[in-house]
């Protein structure tokens, strides 16, 4: 199997294609909230969504009949023209599409639709269902052509969701296979029937999957508390390294149960302390939820930014609170104090509120 130098990398894979970005930009993103580009009610609902949603994403392929494909297409082409502050380098949500999967009969026109009408305002194009690196390199390829074809002066990026087993075992290839990979998104429900796994929940827990008490003085009969586990503990945890490898932004997917806001709000939690930067929202109620979860709270940033000041130059160790601070622990409130400035510069309520916060 014969590669490419790395100097190669970063060259475009079609003559006229805006060059490759050698960084992708850390722009927020803490809900990616999904809607139908068919449905009249949900499309009259996007214009005054912009600025309160980080990222709105264009649906094409799961949850759009095979009748509405075309609407769909045409629906996403339409609001992206029209809507303004959509999409682009500097409006205040970002456009994204989840277009039709690689194998099928949709995919192609939807890029070679898209790209061509609005592929100055489209900022990353979703992918689902990837198994490899094969299938990034593919759209890789194709955008790049389509992208000098209309004259665009800057890539479109590549969202991969990861929702089958093949897919996982080959999660760090996937990132690492075009300097077009903006992030992965967990897709649990798919992932789990690939799987075989025996849930048929949309992400969250499972009172099944549980650990038990020993029991007391032998009595395997009497009383035992349980404790449920996280079911997508590993997945996460594996997504976040691969992600954080290549320099690329971990998701978690969708919370399937829209009216149990307490347990989205753990799992979007629980994910956000791992490692992710958003997760998808599929009412407008959850992105409330993400945008408050996937935001570090004022008693965080409060804390970061006094290890920070206490640290100096950064290196030795200091006692805070009868803590040890030193460069490891002024290397993880550096991550919450950059978050919290990419924050204020799109979120004025944001800004108002860690502007707001005094360090002893």
């Amino acid at each position: 199997m014969s590669h490419k130098s790395p100097k190669d990398f970063f060259a475009p894979l079609a003559v006229g294609a805006p060059a490759p970005l050698r960084e992708i930009p850390a722009r927020p993103s803490r809900a990616i909230h999904f809607f139908d580009p068919s449905n009249p009610k949900m499309v009259d609902k996007i214009p005054q969504m912009v600025g309160t949603v980080d990222v709105l994403l264009g649906n094409l392929e799961d949850a759009v009949k095979a009748d509405n494909k075309l609407a769909a297409r045409e629906g996403l082409v339409r609001i992206a023209q029209e809507t303004a502050g959509l999409g682009g380098h500097s409006g205040p949500t970002q456009l994204w599409t989840r277009i039709n999967s690689l194998d099928s009969p949709w995919v192609l026109d939807d890029l070679t639709t898209l790209v061509p009408a609005i592929g100055d305002k489209l900022d990353v194009v979703m992918v689902p269902k990837v198994q490899g690196p094969a299938d990034i390199h593919y759209v890789d390829r194709l955008l790049a052509q389509l992208e000098a074809k209309a004259g665009l002066t800057r890539p479109i990026l590549i969202h991969a969701i990861l929702e089958t087993a093949r897919g996982m075992a080959n999660v760090e290839e996937i990132c690492g296979a075009s300097p077009r990979m903006q992030g992965l998104s967990l897709g649990p429900a798919d992932l789990a029937a690939d799987r075989k796994m025996k849930t048929t929940r949309v992400g969250g827990g499972h009172p099944g999957y549980l650990v038990r008490e020993d029991p007391v003085g032998g009595d395997i009969a009497g009383e035992r508390r349980t404790f449920q586990q996280d079911l997508w503990h590993y997945t996460i945890a594996k997504m976040v390294d691969a992600c954080a490898t290549h320099g690329i932004y971990p998701y978690y997917g969708p919370f399937g149960d829209i009216a149990d806001v307490v347990a989205c709000e753990d799992q979007f939690r629980n994910a956000f302390l791992l490692g992710c930067v958003g997760a998808w929202s599929l009412h407008p109620k959850q992105i409330e939820i993400a945008n408050r979860v996937f935001s570090p709270s004022a008693d965080d940033i409060r804390h970061a930014r006094r290890v920070v000041a206490a640290m100096g130059d950064g290196t030795g160790a200091v006692m805070l609170d009868g803590k040890m601070e030193d460069d490891a622990s002024l290397k993880q409130c550096l991550v919450l104090v950059e978050l919290a400035d990419e924050l204020s510069r799109i979120d004025p309520t944001l800004k108002e509120l860690y502007d707001s916060i005094e360090v002893d």
